[in-house]
């Protein structure tokens, strides 16, 4: 067997696309936010969601939520789901959800963060910068929950 044969028949991972497949940004209580002097309440959320897009061609969209209040005023909400496509060849079925949860959103994440950081600054309030997230330790708390859902369900 030739090596370009060997390399074929391999696992395959390649990166298609990177992009922000939507962004939201609201400052609604500008412009009389800006003139407090109290440090904001930041509350981020995330959550990803991997999809087959087509044969052997995966989605995976990594979206945060990140709301900044002062007291009862929203300071900042920014909504951004960052997304990339994936090719895959030769990877176990068995790996594929591994691979959405937690790989794809690790390639993901620093574009993220920084699509993040740049609209809270163009919203006139000072950088923010997400705090980095281990998507495995997510994907096993994930996978626990379901199966704790599944074994209370009745049949």
């Amino acid at each position: 067997m030739t090596e370009q044969a060997q390399q074929a028949e391999g696992p395959v991972f390649n990166i298609e696309k990177i992009y922000v497949k939507d962004q939201s940004i609201e400052v609604p209580n500008a412009p009389h936010i800006f003139l407090e002097q109290t440090q904001p309440k930041i509350d981020v959320q995330l959550r990803t969601q991997g999809e087959a897009i087509g044969d052997g061609v995966y989605q995976t969209v990594l979206t945060t939520v990140v709301e900044a209040k002062i007291e009862d005023k929203v300071a900042f909400l920014v909504e951004t789901h960052q997304a990339g496509i994936f090719r895959t060849q030769n990877i176990p079925q068995d790996a594929l959800e591994p691979m959405l949860a937690v790989a794809c959103p690790n390639i993901l994440f620093p574009y993220l963060r920084e699509a993040v950081s740049e609209a809270i600054t163009r919203a006139g309030f000072p950088a923010l910068y997400l705090q980095p997230v281990n998507f495995e330790a997510m994907y096993v708390q994930q996978r626990a929950q379901a199966e704790d859902q599944a074994q209370t369900q009745p049949n």
